[in-house]
């Protein structure tokens, strides 16, 4: 297997007869960074010509958050002897083709590389991000309350000026044009690089190089090899641009580029010393963290802010040390479904897989997601700044957040870049969907230090999740204690010593309209150690100093028999005013630990958020004819 840098136009690959350009538009980027290139294939692998070869090599690709390892033998399908799926220029390198069948063993066969998105790829042999930028805005997305516009960013070149040497750039045609027949619908490509140039009428011109992954030309537009615009250029300057096109390569203007190409995908860099760089400033975000976590339906799985439940979605801490550039990137998992029986692909130029986006974005026959909804959740993220020490959920979701994805798309990964402040952050990840269940990690880049945790819930119960279906939103929080002989472990209201036993105050401020709190205590002992337990509730002078119930007062309410129970719960209706729960065991000096929650029914008001689904995402699958 030859290294694919010591001859780069060699190395560059062709595709074959599988729809897999979107996959070889993305390995253009392992031939710009040799850090990249040893990540994906490891140095030191034993070659053809090594006596101890046994025939055997092995890729890497970024897979859920860490690196995956992949083994594959030397053995590739082949039509006449030639290659039948991508190759190298060179008849003699092979890294293109094994690096394929090892993409292919990762998704489960060459069939599963047929249709698929360029900026996926990036990422896979990356680590990093990619974005994607739309060429043009049509009628029908203009009308859309500008949500498009802010995830599908008009692509302008000139904001990526700083690292155009550094970051790798993809364009993909979703629709046939009249005049361009040869650039293929669903086709990705290459941009080599761009440059401007001083016409002879000192107009300022822009020109990409464009390359084709079919290694052929399919361009003839003005720039094309002998196309008329060259004529505006100094003689040597022609000269010199098109001497740069290789097997496959064309030049267009930025005019024309925007005319006939629909999106642009775009690769963040990834320096030498392994950091990601920003595609808006250049600078490296050496500082990144990363978690894991779930939508589940029923307990986590809230949906978008224009439902009530937005707040049960997972919660983060993004705690900023020091102001600075953050990227944010939340992916999701790939949920996997059979293919229709009988499916092999059409070899139409289109591809028929499974995961070619349904353009009426509706369900299927079987009531299931159509297209490329069965595999991926619309998904978006929010950002609040939040006083860690003052924090109170509902206040903060009834605000607007600080920065978010504006709409949620049905990606692979999203991602949010802003300029934070030192402090303290909530995100919050979810589905555009309620109930919409998923895996997904979280990764945040910066510019400077920062760190990233879970918020963290109540404990667990089947009190929590009633709590959570239940009609209106609550607000809960729980505090652990302990039952300590001769200290605070006083019994029940047999004993004298019941007001000795711990007391857990809290507030009410809405007007009761049925229940408006819910207690729970739970013990923590295995079951077959249990003790009786239950619990008081009283009403306390708010700012009182003393002792908060005096040996004589009468409860409001009781959570009564002592139950030999994990855990005991009571639904209350009170008036607003300050409270304590008293929890207790029924004899005196029982030691225990606890945990009480207190959930209380809050009023929210309703947020005014129209949040909208993003675009249809469009997969590019085209295959070429095979030509001798």
């Amino acid at each position: 297997m030859d290294a694919p840098t010591e001859n780069p136009q060699e190395a560059h690959a062709k595709q074959g007869i599988l729809g897999d350009c979107w996959f070889l538009c993305a390995c253009t980027m392992l031939l710009k960074n040799q850090h990249l290139l040893d990540k994906v294939v490891p140095p030191g692998q034993l070659q053809w010509d090594d006596p101890f070869y046994a025939g055997r090599f092995t890729f890497c690709f970024w897979q859920c958050g860490r690196w995956e390892e992949v083994q594959i033998d030397d053995l590739l399908p082949c039509i006449g002897a030639k290659p039948c799926f991508s190759h190298c220029r060179s008849p003699s390198a092979f890294w293109v083709a094994l690096l394929e069948k090892a993409y292919a063993k990762l998704h489960g066969s060459y069939e599963r590389l047929w249709a698929g998105q360029v900026a996926e790829a990036q990422v896979d042999v990356t680590g990093g991000l990619a974005e994607r930028w739309t060429c043009k805005v049509g009628p029908k997305e203009e009308c859309r309350e500008g949500a498009d516009a802010a995830i599908w960013k008009k692509l302008e070149l000139s904001s990526l000026v700083g690292v155009r040497d550094r970051c790798v750039m993809s364009c993909s045609v979703h629709s046939s044009k009249p005049g361009a027949s040869e650039l293929g619908q669903f086709h990705a490509y290459s941009v080599m690089e761009w440059v401007d140039v001083k016409s002879l009428k000192e107009q300022d011109l822009r020109l990409l190089r464009i390359r084709n992954p079919w290694g052929r030309r399919c361009w003839g537009g003005a720039w094309g090899h002998s196309g008329e615009g060259w004529s505006q250029l100094e003689l040597d300057c022609a000269k010199d641009l098109l001497s740069r096109t290789e097997e496959g390569e064309f030049w267009v203007e930025e005019q024309e580029f925007l005319r006939e190409f629909d999106e642009v995908t775009v690769a963040y860099p990834i320096s030498e010393k392994g950091f990601l760089q920003s595609i808006h400033t250049g600078r490296e975000l050496p500082h990144t963290q990363q978690v894991s976590g779930s939508w589940v339906k029923g307990h986590s799985a809230g949906g978008c802010r224009n439902h009530i439940s937005f707040g049960s979605n997972p919660k983060y801490w993004l705690r900023v040390s020091e102001a600075g550039e953050l990227l944010l990137s939340l992916s999701q998992r790939r949920r996997e479904t059979p293919p229709a029986p009988g499916f092999r692909g059409k070899l139409d130029g289109r591809s028929s897989d499974s995961r070619t986006p349904d353009p009426s974005g509706e369900s299927g026959e079987d009531g299931q997601p159509s297209g490329r909804h069965r595999h991926y959740q619309a998904i978006g993220l929010h950002l609040w700044k939040v006083e860690k020490r003052r924090f109170n959920l509902a206040r903060t979701l009834n605000k607007p957040p600080c920065a978010s994805t504006d709409c949620h798309s049905y990606d692979r990964e999203v991602t949010l870049h802003a300029h934070l402040s030192p402090g303290f952050y909530l995100l919050i990840p979810s589905t555009f969907l309620q109930d919409a269940e998923a895996r997904f990690l979280l990764r945040v880049f910066s510019s400077g230090p920062l760190s990233l945790s879970t918020v963290k819930a109540p404990p667990s119960s089947a009190v929590a999740l009633e709590i959570s279906l239940s009609k209106g939103e609550w607000e809960a929080s729980s505090s652990e204690g302990r039952w300590v002989p001769g200290a605070t472990a006083g019994g029940s209201r047999n004993f004298p010593s019941h007001v000795s036993n711990p007391c857990i105050p809290f507030a009410v401020s809405l007007e009761p309209n049925g229940a408006n709190v819910r207690i729970t205590l739970r013990q923590h002992c295995p079951a077959r150690d249990c003790q009786p337990i239950g619990f008081h509730v009283y009403q306390v002078p708010g700012g009182s100093r003393g002792p908060p119930i005096s040996p004589d007062q009468e409860p409001q309410a009781s959570c009564v028999p002592h139950c030999y129970t994990q855990e005991v719960s009571l639904a209350l209706s009170l008036a607003p005013g300050s409270y304590a729960v008293v929890p207790s065991t029924y004899e005196p000096d029982c030691p225990g630990r606890f945990t009480v929650t207190v959930a209380l029914k809050v009023d929210r008001k309703a947020v005014k958020s129209k949040e909208n689904l993003g675009r249809i995402v469009q997969e590019v699958s085209h295959i070429s004819v095979m030509r001798s």
